[in-house]
């Protein structure tokens, strides 16, 4: 089950960076239409990103992987920074990129 999350997750991830790379910044971040966009999007994003933490979290608990706690935590924050960093564009790519390697580095260590 987390092998599996594992996987959706970095995929999310790459859906996520072309989006990053080939969207322009929104004219207009108040405009409802394209917030209400943003939320119906993001949602699944964010359920498959809480489930993976706890999933993740029972592994570590159980001593399954080799990974500490405050990873999965932090690659919880970094999955969710991402994902709204990929509508709102509102980050350098040099960070955007950091973060994508910190969750890859905790996903291939779950594997």
């Amino acid at each position: 089950m987390l092998t599996k999350l594992t996987n959706d997750l970095q995929q999310a991830c790459l859906q996520l960076k072309d989006k990053f790379l080939t969207n322009e910044p929104p004219t207009d971040v108040r405009d409802p239409v394209f917030f209400n966009q943003v939320k119906t999007e993001t949602e699944p994003l964010f359920k498959l990103i809480e489930e993976w933490e706890k999933q993740a979290l029972n592994a570590v608990k159980q001593r399954k992987v080799l990974v500490h706690p405050q990873q999965v935590q932090s690659t919880r924050e970094n999955f969710e920074l991402i994902l709204l960093h990929s509508y709102y564009i509102d980050v350098k790519p040099q960070r955007y990129m950091e973060l994508l390697q910190a969750i890859d580095y905790v996903c291939d260590s779950l594997k």
